[in-house]
């Protein structure tokens, strides 16, 4: 049959994926995404066996290496993947562990206590997605060594992922123990196959701080100068919170810490928590289970406010700051400003999905709404001053939020009576159809009169910005929330803000942000980041917000009377556009948005198939959270040192 489909559905249209195929044909249902993220979830998957192993008393040193060649190897001085024959399987432990889904040692709890690679997939997941993958195991005084590859398979008469290519082998003696995984990851699965050195520094900067007393190191061979750096913490939380509050000021200096453990229903939980308040408008909470970063909260971060509201809410009639009669604060009113880790170690933790970002176990929720009641009751009896100022501070972040209602109610009362606020300041696309419409924002009037024209009106909405909006790291909600400009953004979006942000009234896919490629392009882009990330994180986290890429350069010739052109993102390009384009090219160098008329505005910035848009994300929801504050924040210091370290002067 051509292009029909087929009306009769027999055996033989079924298909059986074998082995490790699965993981190869749908790698975003195991590692989320084939981009950057799912790259370096490859890594998290090995380092998290590794940091299991520290975590449970095996060992306390762990290193990640990344190789010249682009490979990458993680090693530890845990016991080490077990190396005998599996008296069912006649198959050794690595080669279940690297080819076999769903085979582990932490489907019970004899061997781990606690893991963070709970599934058992990960390292079978790492060998399917990879080019070749080659496993060291330290055990019983040997050295074992067994390769694997995408490659022929003998029994399958085809080329497989994760293939052994060699058997388990002792290849030496050692008197160490341990681990040691190299990958390469496969470009024809990933987008890129460069791993981001920041990304893998601040996670294991994380693991370090969340398991005191352990040895970590980075190592990177890519670069002539060899890069070494190693990870140690001494008062774990208590340092980590230091760590986040670096370009924020704490309202009072020592933080707030506690930990408890509990078992309910045979889950064994431990807790541990460390809270400070700064002088911020908003809250950050970092949590954590078993070591692995909880990016989408979950049962244990729900318990926590819960039980801490509870607590400062008694307290406040304890002290005498609310009658009776009184309008009390809520969560997130008391919550303003306050910097929180939190981090649980659970046996059996349910998850929701194979990447871990949101925990589901209800004994979660009972344990540490408990235990942070328990705590912060305490807490308040012994800081009763420090207290009744969080209090204070909580009651008026109380009164502003009924202030920032009724300010919102009154807009929408004004668009309720015919009021448009978006008549003459957007220009509105004439789809309905959210999952394919998109938002620009361009920058200035002269650029947004461009975009008018270049747009395609069916589906793209232009709004231009007229200048920088205000910096919203340092002004207070209700000031934010008066801007005009914001006003236009919010309404034209239809999401709402903070609490009352709701994805299904988003009514556009991509949100673009369109700036000139200079200094204060950038300032803009970084502007708006800002309050999207502290006001509309969702936009970021569900993947809907994008910088637009216009061209620096247009290089061209005329050949016979008819123009040669091609344009260049980057200085570096720029030379081999030139290259390209031959003897006799002329170069246009764009100050602006405002320089390119509306034709080359829309194929080379707008149009969806020739463009180029970098998609915002959160990898780490605490490094975002550190470097929104300090590039944006109040603090100098910390802001002249990163400068002074990463800007190219």
């Amino acid at each position: 049959m051509s292009d029909e489909i087929k009306k009769n559905y027999d055996v033989t249209d079924l298909t059986s994926l074998e082995k490790l195929e699965p993981v190869r044909v749908r790698p975003g249902m195991y590692i989320g995404s084939t981009g950057t993220k799912g790259l370096h979830h490859c890594v998290w998957e090995i380092l998290d066996n590794a940091i299991d192993e520290i975590s449970n008393g095996y060992g306390d040193k762990a290193c990640v290496i990344i190789n010249k060649d682009k490979s990458i190897t993680i090693r530890d001085n845990g016991r080490g993947i077990p190396t005998g024959i599996h008296p069912v399987k006649k198959k050794s432990g690595v080669e279940m562990v690297f080819t076999e889904l769903h085979t582990g040692g932490k489907f019970n709890n004899k061997n781990y206590k606690t893991s963070g690679g709970l599934h058992g997939v990960g390292a079978a997941v790492v060998n399917a997605l990879s080019t070749w993958l080659e496993v060291e195991v330290y055990q019983n005084g040997n050295i074992y060594r067994q390769r694997f590859a995408y490659a022929y398979d003998q029994e399958l008469k085809r080329n497989m992922p994760g293939t052994p290519v060699t058997k388990l082998e002792i290849v030496g003696k050692t008197s160490e123990t341990g681990s040691k995984v190299t990958f390469m990851p496969d470009k024809e699965v990933f987008s890129t196959i460069d791993f981001n050195i920041d990304v893998i520094d601040e996670r294991l900067q994380e693991l370090a701080f969340q398991n005191k007393g352990i040895h970590l190191e980075l190592v990177d061979l890519r670069k002539e100068e060899e890069f070494r750096k190693t990870y140690y913490s001494e008062n774990g939380l208590l340092d980590f919170i230091e760590y986040l509050n670096e370009s924020k000021t704490p309202i009072h200096q020592q933080p707030i810490f506690f930990e408890g453990e509990k078992t309910i229903n045979d889950i064994n939980m431990f807790g541990e928590v460390c809270v400070q308040f700064t002088d911020s408008t908003t809250e950050h909470i970092a949590s954590y289970v078993n070591n692995i970063p909880t990016t989408e909260a979950g049962t244990h971060e729900t318990g926590f406010k819960t039980g801490m509201t509870r607590a400062f809410k008694e307290g406040a009639r304890k002290l005498g700051l609310i009658k009776e009669k009184d309008k009390e604060f809520e969560g997130d009113d008391l919550r303003e400003g306050m910097t929180a880790i939190i981090r649980i170690k659970i046996s059996n933790p349910i998850f929701e999905g194979q990447t871990k970002t949101k925990l589901g176990s209800s004994e979660a929720y009972t344990m540490m709404n408990e235990l942070s009641y328990l705590k912060f009751t305490e807490w308040i009896e012994d800081n009763k001053e420090i207290a009744a100022m969080l209090i204070n501070n909580a009651l008026q972040a109380a009164q502003r939020r009924e202030k920032i209602k009724k300010i919102n109610e009154a807009e929408k009362r004004k668009i309720g009576k015919g009021a448009a606020p978006l008549v003459g300041k957007v220009a509105v696309c004439s789809l309905r159809d959210s999952s394919v419409a998109e938002f620009i924002v361009v920058e200035g009037d002269s650029a947004g009169g461009s975009a008018k024209q270049a747009r395609d009106r069916r589906f793209q909405t232009i709004m231009p910005s007229k200048g920088k909006i205000m910096n919203t790291e340092k002004q207070k909600l209700e000031n934010v929330l008066a801007s005009e400009e914001l006003k236009i953004f919010n309404t034209a979006i239809g999401t709402g803000t903070l609490e009352n942000y709701r994805e299904e009234d988003l009514k556009y896919d991509k949100i673009i942000i369109l700036s000139d490629a200079d200094v204060d392009g950038y300032h803009i882009r970084t502007l708006w980041m800002t309050y999207i990330y502290r006001y509309m994180r969702p936009l970021i986290t569900n993947g809907h917000l994008y910088l637009a890429q216009p061209p620096l350069y247009k290089v061209y010739k005329n050949v016979k009377g008819k123009e040669i052109y091609k344009y260049a993102y980057s200085d570096d390009e720029l030379e081999a556009v030139k290259k390209e384009i031959g003897k006799g090219a002329l170069i246009q160098r764009y100050k602006g948005l405002g320089e390119m008329n509306p034709d080359q505005l829309w194929e080379t910035t707008l149009n969806p198939e020739t463009r180029t848009l970098l998609q915002v994300t959160v990898e780490d929801a605490a490094k975002a959270e550190k470097m929104v504050s300090l590039l944006m924040g109040d603090v100098v210091g910390p802001r002249k040192a990163y400068i002074s370290k990463y800007g190219e002067f």
